[in-house]
């Protein structure tokens, strides 16, 4: 959620405010309901969080409108951090003073659950792109992978990894240090900013068939 979230502002794109809260085990306590009181017990700890935009709606690709442009730089956000979450059943875009908020990104960049091979992984195309809710309305993906590669390089990939709490990026049985993960993070995402080329047309030809 942090990278694709930052990622996405480094390109202009718009989202709710990104914050880290440690939250103890008494903020469960006033939670009548059972099931997001397990929640809140699981959650304690540092946590990230959103601002809650008070009145968005969620964006609804048969009555909401979003610029060609817009709509281009999302799918090869999406592309870019293998986010396979942004589908018509689940847009995971909010519509707020009619302007368009990307939120939820934690199905993105799946490739961390194994840490092994995330060179093959970043070389990899993105087929899951063809479900996009966006692609429709992405008209302008050349123009779109030139803003993006002016906007992303290396140093903002370890610019936002550095973010990363250490608690985040430590497993029980693992004693790969975090300060690792974060280069692998930042390395990962050179190398498909790299193939950003071969992803656009990949979006271009997902839009045609």
């Amino acid at each position: 959620e942090l990278i694709g979230g930052e990622l996405a502002r480094a390109i202009g794109l718009k989202v709710p405010e990104l914050v880290f809260l440690n939250l103890d085990d008494s903020f469960s306590k006033t939670e009548p309901d059972e099931e997001i009181q397990d929640l809140l017990k699981f959650s304690v700890g540092l946590n990230l969080g959103l601002h809650y935009l008070s009145g968005a709606i969620t964006y609804d690709p048969l009555v909401s409108t979003v610029d060609p442009l817009t709509a281009s730089k999302v799918v090869l956000l999406d592309s870019l951090i293998t986010n396979i979450d942004r589908t018509v059943k689940n847009t995971n875009l909010l519509s707020w003073n009619k302007e368009l908020w990307l939120i939820d990104h934690g199905a993105a960049l799946y490739f961390h659950h194994a840490w092994t091979g995330w060179e093959a992984h970043a070389e990899r195309s993105f087929p899951p792109i063809k479900d996009h809710v966006l692609l429709e309305r992405a008209t302008m993906l050349t123009e779109a992978s030139r803003q993006l590669q002016e906007a992303l390089s290396t140093q903002t990939f370890a610019a936002i990894a550095g973010l990363i709490p250490d608690d985040w990026l430590q497993e029980e049985g693992d004693d790969q240090p975090a300060a690792e993960k974060r280069a692998v993070y930042a390395a990962y995402l050179s190398k498909k900013l790299a193939n950003i080329e071969s992803l656009t047309k990949e979006a271009e030809d997902a839009g045609k068939a």
